[in-house]
């Protein structure tokens, strides 16, 4: 991908946007744009934490595994995003995985320590940065919370919910999620079984309430989803 392009797809980040020129060209020098196909990992635990990722076309996926071997999903990633900041307050090495859920996913990495610098001495970067990091400790509190005081059902609704907050498009009066999890990926983010996940879709889609294939989840009514 051409430096033009990688610039034009950076002055879209919002923790990039308050540089100015000269500060930008520097940070430009330290991008380097990627491409993956499905499956493959972007990084995965005990690797060393020198990158930040800002994730361009495509989904990727952030999870880790349990003790047993099973996989949990801990957010599901759309274009735009920041991943792998963890390095800019503390972590040395991966604690996660990050694994590409399409044929084609485009993504941007860019030096840690370049940010970091950057940081020190911007504060409007800094403030934009905390802002960013504390999303993501609300959206993991919320996670926690529906994980430990909800039930499947709720679970699995919360997480239809929170898939239209984040990456949902309006079609007429009804809200459509386009995705590419399988039912397990979401039986891994909301804590439950896949035959529970397609039961609970399943009698969602008898209500009228959604209707969903292999891709896509379409919300007839936000109002009535409870």
């Amino acid at each position: 991908m051409s430096k033009e392009l990688t610039a034009n797809f950076l002055k879209e980040i919002p923790l990039f946007n308050v540089l100015g020129d000269e500060d930008f060209n520097r940070l430009l020098n330290h991008a380097e744009m990627c491409t993956s196909s499905k499956y493959d990992f972007v990084y995965l635990p005990d690797e060393a934490a020198k990158k930040v990722f800002f994730l361009r076309k495509g989904c990727i996926k952030i999870g880790t595994h349990s003790s047993d071997g099973k996989e949990v999903i801990k957010s599901v990633l759309y274009p735009n995003a920041m991943f792998g900041e963890l390095c800019l307050v503390g972590e040395d090495s991966r604690i996660d995985f990050a694994q590409s859920m399409n044929s084609h996913v485009e993504y941007c990495m860019v030096d840690a320590a370049i940010i970091k610098e950057m940081i020190q001495t911007n504060l409007k970067m800094s403030l934009k940065l905390y802002e960013l990091i504390g999303s993501r400790l609300i959206f993991a509190e919320r996670r926690l919370e529906s994980l430990v005081l909800k039930d499947a059902r709720a679970r699995i609704i919360d997480f239809i919910k929170d898939s239209i907050d984040r990456n949902g498009q309006r079609v007429g009066f009804e809200m459509l999620i386009r995705h590419s999890l399988t039912q397990q990926d979401i039986a891994n983010i909301t804590g439950t079984s896949r035959q529970t996940v397609t039961s609970v879709l399943n009698d969602l889609k008898k209500s009228n309430l959604i209707y969903f294939n292999r891709k896509s989840i379409l919300v007839r009514d936000m109002a009535k989803l409870a």
